[in-house]
């Protein structure tokens, strides 16, 4: 029983921060993304009757560390759902994503990871089901399940049953761009898991980002469907700031921000102020990923560049949801 699949990772234009519930991974609130095609997770996972334990390969090496045990962990919560307990698998993921460097690596890894899984064990299930599964791998995996604008619903079941992502505008509805500022692929300090953890236990900023997010989320997807760039750029912009403004209150406190962060920040205005509308995001890393349109690819792309401290900088447009290979 074998079977391969493709996840794109995602950037949340509303940002997932902070859980209710630690072990279902249960949002605090709705999210809302753009999934991209310039990163992604190809993934084969193949159970077979002969294995005693489950065999993990990341980029064609043997994973044995923190990794192997959240994939198990997940293998579990499907070999459940399948009634296939005693079937152990061997996974094997070529991740085109910067790790734990602020791309949502484990977005696209557990997306791809869900679909390949329950496509070996032949389980016909739904988007919204392989949604609801893949969420409880990684929160924001949930998005990559679609392709262009998608939205996770927090729910307010206490079992989970209805906290999955659905689907807002397909890819093709809208030629919105994104480069991805490569500022660092090293591997952050804080953890994302342990940064929603710190932040919602001692930020006094916490409740007040929450209590932001419907209010966020009705106006951009208005922005969205009338394809109306300034009012999604400044929404998402503002959205990001106020998420990280959360950790500087956290106990202790903390940032993802580098220096040449800042720069990138600062540089995206100052292309505002000349006419070409650029706008930032940033999630749990020090990257940048900046929205834009196509008749402005060039000079922004030229500009971003020339920033010391940056050394790549990696353009997308609106990707696809999953596909079996």
């Amino acid at each position: 029983m074998k079977a391969t699949a493709k996840a794109h990772t995602n950037i949340a234009l509303i940002k997932y921060w902070g859980k209710r519930d630690e072990k279902l991974i249960l949002p605090t609130n709705n999210s809302l993304s753009l999934t991209l095609d310039g990163f992604y997770t190809k993934t084969t996972v193949e159970f077979r009757e002969d294995l005693t334990e489950d065999i993990f390969y990341l980029n064609d090496k043997l994973v044995s560390d923190q990794q192997f045990n959240r994939v198990t962990a997940f293998l579990d919560l499907i070999r459940d759902y399948a009634q296939k307990n005693t079937l152990f698998a061997e996974v094997r993921s070529i991740n085109e994503v910067p790790t734990a460097a602020g791309f949502a690596s484990s977005a696209s890894g557990f997306a791809a990871l869900a679909a390949a899984a329950t496509r070996a064990l032949q389980l016909n299930i739904t988007d919204q089901e392989l949604s609801r599964l893949t969420r409880q791998g990684s929160g924001s995996a949930c998005r990559s399940i679609y392709g262009g604008f998608a939205e996770w619903e927090k729910g307010t079941q206490q079992d989970g049953s209805d906290s999955f992502a659905v689907p807002v505008a397909p890819k093709d509805h809208w030629d919105i761009r994104v480069a991805a500022v490569v500022l660092s692929a090293k591997m952050k300090k804080v953890s994302s898991r342990e940064g929603m953890r710190r932040t919602v236990e001692t930020s006094p900023f916490f409740s007040s980002w929450v209590d932001s997010i419907p209010n966020d989320l009705t106006e951009i997807k208005q922005g969205i469907k009338d394809r109306d760039f300034e009012k999604v750029g400044r929404i998402a912009e503002a959205n990001c700031l106020k998420m990280h403004a959360t950790t500087l209150g956290a106990n202790p406190p903390f940032t993802y921000w580098h220096d040449t962060t800042l720069a990138v920040m600062q540089t995206v205005q100052k292309l505002r102020d000349n006419g070409i509308p650029a706008y930032f995001t940033i999630d749990a890393g020090p990257n940048v990923k900046v929205l834009y349109l196509p008749e402005n690819e060039e000079k922004l792309q030229q500009t971003l560049r020339e920033i010391p401290g940056v050394t790549d900088v990696i353009l997308s447009r609106s990707g696809q949801g999953v596909t079996y290979l």
